[in-house]
């Protein structure tokens, strides 16, 4: 240790965490144990991890960002090819033709699916891809003002103000019909002025609800000169329009539902797409593209056409410091498209269509339960009220009964009633249905 401070010139541990405020630093050691053997330490690691009430020891009704989905085994198969596992964040993506074959597969994948004109690969998650959204009309509109819809995920919110804000831009909210659980865009419209860069709002929203009139919001954005940012679940675009079909000029949106696992909350995808090649120029990460050989015409070859973060030629005039790139994640999501095809995506979406609305219904029928409390359509997600009980107490005690659902949204929406948002997917059988019925019915009695 003391050679070491030598080599180094400083004189104690201490001195190292100087710049560390004295009333923060533990002044104790740590109470780390004493040496164990392997077993030792495995047992007592599964002991603890078995506390934990998870998918799919425990049912799993909660969204909000993060949803229970099935994973074909072939994805996961794909994945742990050596390949791809071991370049899961490739730098250096130009020495494997493979890896970059398989970003382009998918930026052609998604660019269908959302009808957009190019995608990048790729974002940490839907977050961030608003933020970066954000970021980016205020660079092409020289503007400094965003709108977003109060009915949009707070925590994607919340992420875009502290990429934004610290930059001198300003976010401001639209509100939410409470009887429709659709964003007000008439309201919207009124407050876009020349100052607008983008308006945002999710499709469907936070609450699972679709948004009817995009056309409208997205045409007066156009006409003020601002940008149109819409967030999608990539899933409900199986029945729904894409957002190209409306005109929003870019897409974002989480990945996780095609192939990739809850995760405890990551990693993920982070989906970012634009209608027009112009805009491409401002997108953050990097965008491959495919050509030929100079050998070969007719031999494909692929490579990156735009690096626009700061490791690569742009440094300080990148447009985004974006890092690790999720590249493994985006290949999941290719295999997970290519594998269900059009036919089998469609199919996808009417099941949970089925089984979600089942659930509203026989949620329906429970004493003291409002399912849903909104009356616009939707998609997987959904906000059910109680009359006569907490949404806090539900959501505490559903976990000692094996169900984890019922998200408050009282923690973040005033609604003047206690509410909870359950998730319906096509992993849940009428059974598992039936199950959280019965458990909620006595949850609410007792």
């Amino acid at each position: 240790m003391k050679e070491m401070l030598t080599k180094i010139g400083a004189e104690s541990v201490e001195e190292l965490f100087s710049d560390i405020p004295e009333g923060a630093r533990l002044k104790r050691p740590l109470r780390i144990p004493e040496g164990a053997t392997e077993y030792e330490v495995r047992r007592e690691l599964g002991e603890r991890l078995a506390k934990n009430k998870t998918h799919p020891s425990s049912l799993c009704f909660l969204g909000g960002g993060v949803w229970p989905h099935y994973i074909p085994a072939a994805v996961e198969s794909v994945l742990a090819r050596q390949e791809f596992y071991t370049s899961y964040t490739p730098y250096q993506a130009e020495a494997s033709q493979g890896m970059l074959q398989a970003l382009f597969e998918y930026q052609s994948l998604m660019c269908d699916l959302l009808g957009m004109a190019a995608c990048n690969s790729s974002m940490y998650d839907w977050a961030s891809g608003v933020a970066e959204a954000v970021r980016m009309a205020v660079r092409v509109t020289g503007r400094d003002t965003v709108l977003v819809a109060k009915n949009a995920g707070p925590e994607r919110v919340d992420v875009t103000r502290t990429y934004v804000e610290p930059l001198g831009l300003k976010v401001k909210e639209f509100g939410f019909d409470r009887k429709t659980g659709q964003a007000d865009f008439t309201g919207a419209k009124e407050l876009i002025n020349h100052d607008v860069a983008a308006v945002y709002f999710e499709n469907p929203n936070y609450f699972g609800v679709v948004e009817e009139g995009a056309d409208e919001l997205v045409k007066a954005a156009h006409e003020a000169g601002s940008l149109a940012i819409v967030g999608v679940d990539p899933i409900s675009l199986s029945l729904l329009r894409e957002p190209g079909g409306y005109g929003a000029d870019i897409a974002v949106g989480e990945g996780q539902p095609l192939g990739i696992p809850m995760n405890y909350g990551g990693p993920h995808l982070g989906i970012l797409a634009v209608n027009d090649l112009k805009l491409a120029r401002n997108m953050p990460g990097r965008l491959i593209g495919q050509t030929s050989t100079i050998d070969d015409p007719k031999q494909k070859a692929f490579a990156m056409v735009l690096q626009a973060r700061e490791q690569h030629i742009r440094r300080e005039t990148a447009t985004s410091n974006i890092c690790t790139n999720q590249a493994l994640m985006a290949l999941a999501a290719a295999c997970y498209l290519a594998l269900l095809g059009k036919t089998g995506f469609r199919a996808l979406g009417e099941s949970i269509i089925s089984r979600s609305h089942y659930a509203v219904k026989r949620l329906s029928e429970l004493p003291g339960v409002a399912s849903p409390i909104f009356g616009g359509s939707y998609f997987k997600e959904f906000a059910v009220g109680y009359s006569e009980a907490s949404a806090e107490d539900v959501f505490r005690r559903l976990p000692d009964k094996g169900i984890l659902g019922g998200y408050p949204l009282t923690r973040r929406f005033d609604l003047g009633i206690d509410a909870g948002m359950y998730c319906v997917t096509e992993v849940h059988s009428k059974d598992d249905i039936e199950r959280l019925a019965n458990t909620l019915e006595a949850l609410l009695r007792g």
